[in-house]
Order: structure tokens, then sequence, then C-alpha cells
């Protein structure tokens, strides 16, 4: 016992006789043939904890957009699928994404349960972290992807048919072409796809499915004959400021080190989102002569899915141009949708499958490796190659997410049905589906 103490003191006694600048380098911490650097592992960490966040700040997002009757469903969709593929990634999701290649297109079962993904680093994927970090910080992108569809069905989708729809989407959409993008061995990945954070894995692939779905369920009852204003535009607009700062981990935390490289990601996705907020609420003012406070936060929203492939490969004047492009393209995209008249609730396909195209398409033409070594030039600094990979890419996800989420709906609406039945639509889902009211007055 007293050696015990004696052995403390003496070391806090060395500790305290140290030089002030030991004290202050990094701790590292030797595992095997390699080293885990803490200041990475805190970084991953930490962004993988704001990343989590965006997942309620959706719910907030989506939830002041709907009708009182239905903000409580809305907002529990992105609460419950945080749950829901949390442990789906830790089952097997992680394992389809990431574990050892088959053909290009999967990864597999090998790491089941997560057997294989310990502390020590994979240096396949971050040579400084433990493996199980990277692995949770996956996770919440997991997690947000399919939550970002549901608001092309809000207001009237049976609550067991999103719950299923969503694991099979998670499992069967999002994994394989986690997988292609950045899996080790993926085909697009070994192609020299660059995707920083998400554009096609995340955006496009939510994008276009949020269409599929809408086109799939049909209009609302009432839609274009009766109001279906936003109930709560602060609570939009609190849930894009809260976006806003968790993407700071979606994309600065994608370098997976705590130096330059998540440095430039940080300032070039703040800088495209200012400038696509701006653009967005310009364009709308034009056009409605009023300047919309939800189409800013929209066009913030926009701003960063548009820069999220490409935050860690251009530069920040690079990001204000595609922050400009990311408010035009998604605002007109809004009014196409408007157009034609199909019933993406929420504007999905707008924001995310058009923003997450166009930051696709920018990264093939801003990337430099001035930025980033190990990305790739664009077609503006000599390499048309690179513009070429990024366009089949944006077809391949456009495609493959369009199939499949075409063909699960099916199969759900085969099955349980898709769709509430039209009294329960009227009345409002918080009370049909979850016997529950956000708003007692």
């Amino acid at each position: 016992m007293f050696k015990r103490v004696a052995t403390v003191l003496g070391g806090a006694a060395l500790a305290l006789s140290l030089p002030a600048a030991a004290l202050a380098q990094p701790i590292v911490v030797q595992t095997g043939d390699t080293s885990i650097d803490s200041g990475d592992t805190a970084w991953v960490l930490v962004s993988a904890a704001l990343v989590m966040l965006m997942t309620p700040a959706l719910g907030f997002f989506y939830g002041g957009l709907v009708r009182r009757k239905n903000v409580l469903s809305t907002i529990f969709y992105s609460f419950l699928i945080l749950a829901l593929i949390s442990v789906q990634w830790v089952l097997y999701g992680y394992s389809l994404a990431f574990g050892p290649d088959h053909g290009g297109i999967i990864g597999g079962l090998d790491w089941i349960g997560l057997r294989g993904v310990g502390l020590e680093p994979n240096t396949d994927y971050a040579a400084t972290i433990p493996h199980q970090a990277y692995m949770l910080f996956q996770m919440f992108f997991a997690v947000i992807t399919p939550a970002l569809i549901t608001g092309a069905f809000a207001e009237r989708k049976r609550f067991k048919s999103f719950l299923i729809f969503s694991l099979l989407w998670a499992t069967l959409v999002y994994d394989p072409i986690a997988h292609w993008v950045w899996g080790t061995g993926g085909w697009l990945h070994a192609m020299g796809a660059l995707d920083f954070a998400g554009g096609t894995v995340v955006h496009i692939s939510s994008g276009v499915s949020a269409l599929v779905a809408a086109l799939v369920l049909g209009k609302r009852i009432g839609l274009g004959q009766e109001p279906m204003e936003p109930h709560d535009a602060t609570m939009t607009i609190l849930g894009a400021g809260l976006l806003w700062f968790g993407w700071f981990g979606f994309n600065a935390g994608s370098a997976l080190t705590s130096g330059a490289l998540a440095t430039s990601a940080f300032v070039n996705t703040n800088t495209a989102a200012a400038m696509a907020a701006l653009t967005w609420m310009t364009v709308s003012w034009i056009h409605d002569k009023q300047p919309s406070a939800i189409g800013g936060a929209a066009g913030a929203v926009a701003g960063l899915v548009a820069i999220t492939p490409a935050s860690g490969y251009v530069t920040p004047m690079a990001s204000i141009l595609i922050g400009f492009g990311a408010g035009l393209v998604c605002y007109l995209a809004a009014q196409v949708k408007n157009r034609f008249g199909f019933d993406d609730a929420l504007d999905v396909w707008a924001v995310h499958g058009m923003g997450g195209t166009w930051g696709a398409i920018a990264t093939g033409l801003f990337a430099t490796v001035a930025i980033n070594a190990a990305g790739g030039d664009g077609l503006f600094y000599g390499n048309p190659g690179q513009l070429g990979i990024q366009i089949l890419a944006t077809v391949a996800s456009w495609v493959y997410s369009a199939v499949m989420t075409f063909v699960l709906l099916k199969v759900v609406d085969a099955t349980i049905g898709l769709r509430v039945p039209e009294h329960e639509e009227l009345a409002g889902l918080d009370i049909t589906q979850h016997g529950e009211l956000a708003y007692r007055v």
C-alpha cells in the first residue's frame, strides 16, 4: 500500500519537475507497429459528436417546415433513426461499407459485430487514431443519410414502413455506395473519385432517393388547394444553425487529423455556406420581391451540401464559387419541383440531390493538389480526366440510388403498405401514429 502511494507521489513530483514545453507535447500511445496520436483522436471524437448533433438538428430543420399536426412525427424520424442505424452499423453496416473488399462492390461480413475492429489503428483508413474511433465517426454519416430522405415523405408515411424502409435502405443503398467511394478496394475509390466528406455517398444518394420516394408515395392530400406553410420558421432557422455548426465536424473532421487539412476544410465549409445563404436569399428576393428567412436557411444548407465533397481539395476562393453555384442551382431546382408539381415535401432533392451533384462536379473543376496532395487536380488545374471521373461517380450514385429505392419502396408497399389511410393523414401523424401531440395549446 505504502509503496503504491510512494510511486504515485514520485510520478507526480517527476511530472512537476518536467519543463512546460515537454508537458505540452501531444501524447502518443504506442500500439504494436503503429502510433495513436492523442490530438488526432480527440479531434475525430469531437467531430463525431458534432456530426451526431446534425441528426437531431435536421429534425428541428424539418420539424419547423411541416404543419403543427405532424411536427412531432417529423422530429421523431430523425431521433429514432439515430438509434436504429447506430445498432445496424455496429452489427453489420460498418463491415459492409468498410470491411475487406469483395469485388469492388461491398465489404462483406468479415467485421460483423465489430470483430476485428479494435483500438489499434487501421492504416487503410486512419493511421493515427483507433479503428473504433474511425468506425464511430463514420457511423454518424450513416445515421444522417437516411434521415435526410424523411423530408420527402413527411406528413404521409406509416411509421412502421419508415422503420423497415430506413433499415433496408441503409443496408442496400448507403453501405454499398460508401464502399464504392471510401472503402479500400471500392471501384470508384480505385478509379480516383474524390469525395472528401460525402457529396456522392451522403447527399446524392439521399436526395435522389427522396425524389423517388416523393413520386412513389404521391402528393399530400390538399396540396395546392389548401395552405401548407411551415408552422414554425424559427425552429427551421435554429435547425439550420445547428446543422451549420455540426457540419464543421462533418467536413473538417473528415481530414482525420487535427492539422492544416482540417483547417482548410473548416474555412471552406463556412465560406461556401455563407455565400450560398446570401445567394439563395438574394435570388428569392429578386424573384418573390421579399428576402425569405427560410430561403436564407435553405441556402446555407445547400452551400454546406455542395462544399462537402470538395471541402478538403479546394481553395477558399473556389469555395465561394461553389457556394454561389449551390445557392443558384438549388433555388432553381426547387422552382422546377414546384413547376412539375411532385411533392418532395421539404425540398430534399433540390437541396441535397442537386446540391450534392453540383458539389461532386465542382470538385472535378476546382480540386488541386496544392491543398491536398492525396487528392488530385481538377479541370481548371490541367486535369480534365478528374472531371470525367466525378461525372461517372455522380451518374453511378444517381442510377443505383434511384433504382434500389424504387424497388425497396415497392416491396414495402406490397407487404405492409407505405402510406397512412386518408383519415389519419387528415388528422395528422402525431396523434394517429404516436398518440401524442407536439403542442397542447
